[in-house]
């Protein structure tokens, strides 16, 4: 049984693959072998070694992914070094934090333009002593200790005699050293990095294996965040371990080409992939003409059938299987093509999946197993088994209990609690925090309210927490985004909106009096407030505000469209708090119209 994800590195080198990771180089991909790996990490950590890294240093990751993530990464765990992985897509201020707050001394970067980013905080880094460029000539900058990746591996090669030693430094590790920092966004937007150790995800992929059977030899596509704890445990961990070859996508507009490149059996996506494709059918659909949307509407008439029966485990009888083995001939086999046409198993997390879009996947052949959990958990808690699939719900958990108390349970107000192998320790450098992230007793709050059907299989109901997860599984913290909408002398008051949404949008109140003014300079004419804010020249010009905003936002972050409203939200109108906080629950209710007319193009 393995301990640490040092043995488990170890243990997945017995599959011996010719193609264990791959990556695209001049539009075709080139593979590398287990044996190769091998010898790439251990000279990596022969190279830190002699570097002067120990276990307990800390060492950040901004990087795509790619093969040298992943080496970066088990050269860590190899050595006991705390990995730190920065989003490839944060803006500079973003990723200065965490490799301040981190106390990396080493930062592994992918390119000169991420590179760029550190080198722009570094004299506010005093703890970063040296960054390593994964591709690319390395730049001369005075000062600075930049290392090229190749130079490294040929340090590690020059102490090729040493190597077996990298074996024996492995099994010092142990499960309760501390593995990983996952930065996630609080509510008030200060990231904070969990602590998880090795034992919280060693624990988290071998619970998961047991419900989720993979085979060896199979591939996948890895286009998720590596930064992202579903994707590290899933889509690097797991696959690695189980045998399953890793095909890197670097650039996601390469997506659907790679999907035909590679032919994965396996499938790890967040729903906002799912939702492109059934969006991107839909659209075919439509554009055909009448006849093609009537064999579409027909076939998916068969298909829920057939999917009802899927998710329990059953098959149709003789009649619907010839209705839809003509239905699968017209339109479900075309969907699987654009997939690769080998999907055996695909998994979603991050977000939750709409219960059409679940029916969809299952009617044509590819079963789609959702799962609940977060950075804090390792993250998984719940995920549907086969053949006790329900939609709208995210499985049973992962555990029954966990030294003699419920692995998950529910509080007196419906929050989901829990403790077991896979929670984390806490925060790092944050003990107020940590000690509001559990309660007496010990369990994990999770800030999610659910409830739980007869199976105990959990249903998601509410957030407790304010933190918004877009579809594409991008935590956002609404706070810092409302402040700085309100900084705008045309904004007196800011919602964002985006929570399970594939884009952010926000109910906007104008600060009247300076509206007013500007109607005045452009000679437009209203009977009423409400009038003035209906006005298109008015959502032009808060639109174009909002865009200089979002500037200074990461992408993810960005408000793209708006409800306006002239009602200000006060506590008489029951859209705020006692302590004028504003309740997002009842701005969600009374504008539901609104923001769903926002998201139907």
């Amino acid at each position: 049984m393995i301990r640490t994800i040092a043995e488990l590195f170890y243990e997945a080198l017995g599959h011996n693959l010719p193609d264990a990771m791959a990556f695209r180089s001049g539009g075709a991909y080139v593979p590398l072998s287990h044996g190769e790996i091998q010898a790439r990490v251990e000279r990596l950590v022969l190279a830190l070694k002699a570097e002067g890294l120990q276990a307990g240093d800390r060492v950040a990751i901004l990087s795509e992914n790619r093969p040298e993530w992943a080496m970066t990464d088990y050269a860590c765990a190899i050595l006991g070094i705390v990995s730190a992985p920065v989003y490839p897509t944060l803006n500079p201020n973003q990723t200065e934090y965490i490799i301040r707050h981190s106390g990396a001394r080493v930062i592994f970067c992918s390119s000169r333009g991420q590179l760029e980013k550190v080198l722009q905080a570094w004299h506010r880094l005093p703890e970063l002593e040296a960054a390593v460029l994964m591709a690319g000539e390395v730049p001369a900058v005075p000062g600075r200790r930049i290392l090229a990746w190749d130079d490294l591996q040929e340090a590690g090669r020059l102490q090729e005699d040493r190597r077996p030693l990298v074996r024996t430094w492995a099994q010092e590790r142990d499960p309760g050293q501390l593995l990983t920092l996952i930065y996630t966004s609080g509510t008030t937007g200060e990231p904070k990095g969990a602590m998880l150790t090795h034992g919280n995800l060693v624990s988290n992929i071998l619970a998961a294996l047991k419900i989720l059977q993979l085979n060896p030899g199979r591939r996948c596509l890895s286009f998720l965040p590596l930064s992202h704890i579903f994707e590290r445990m899933g889509g690097h961990y797991t696959m690695f371990f189980s045998g399953v070859a890793i095909y890197y996508v670097e650039d996601l507009d390469t997506l659907p080409q790679c999907f035909l490149d590679v032919r994965p059996q396996v499938l790890l996506a967040v729903p906002r992939i799912y939702e492109k494709v059934y969006a991107k059918i839909r659209e075919m659909v439509n554009a055909g003409g009448l006849a093609k949307r009537v064999v579409f509407h027909w076939a998916m008439g068969v298909g829920k059938q057939v999917a009802a029966l899927r998710y329990v485990g059953r098959k149709p009888g003789m009649v619907l299987g010839l209705r839809y083995a003509v239905a699968d001939h017209l339109v479900f086999a075309k969907v699987r093509a654009r997939l690769g046409g080998r999907i055996e198993i695909s998994a979603s997390g991050g977000a939750a999946l709409g219960p059409q879009i679940l029916e969809f996947f299952w009617a044509a052949g590819v079963p789609i197993f959702e799962g609940y959990g977060l950075s804090e958990t390792s993250p998984i808690l719940t995920i549907n088994a086969r053949n006790e699939v329900r939609p709208g719900y995210v499985g049973r958990p992962i555990l029954d209990s966990w030294q003699g108390k419920p692995f998950l349970k529910l509080g007196e107000d419906g929050e989901i609690l829990c403790q077991g192998p896979n929670v984390t320790l806490g925060y790092w450098n944050d003990p107020f925090a940590t000690g509001e992230a559990f309660d007496p007793d010990g369990y994990f709050r999770t800030g999610d309210i659910g409830a739980l059907d007869e199976q105990g299989r959990l249903r998601i109901t509410d957030r407790k927490k304010e933190l918004l997860v877009t579809s594409g599984g991008k935590n956002v913290a609404p706070q810092p985004i409302e402040r700085l909408l309100a900084t705008d002398k045309y904004i007196a008051q800011a919602v964002v909106i985006g929570d399970r949404r594939n884009f952010l949008s926000a109910v906007i109140v104008p600060n009247l009096g300076n509206l007013h003014r500007w109607a005045a300079r452009k000679g437009l004419t209203y009977a009423s407030d409400a009038e003035l804010v209906s006005l298109p020249a008015t959502r032009e010009k808060l639109l174009q505000r909002i865009d200089r905003i979002n500037q200074q936002l990461s992408k993810y972050e960005w408000i793209r469209k708006v409800v306006l409203t002239s009602e200000e939200m006060t506590l008489e109108a029951g859209l705020l708090t006692p302590s004028l906080k504003v309740k997002r629950k009842a701005v969600n209710e009374r504008y539901a119209a609104e923001i769903e007319a926002l998201y139907e193009n």
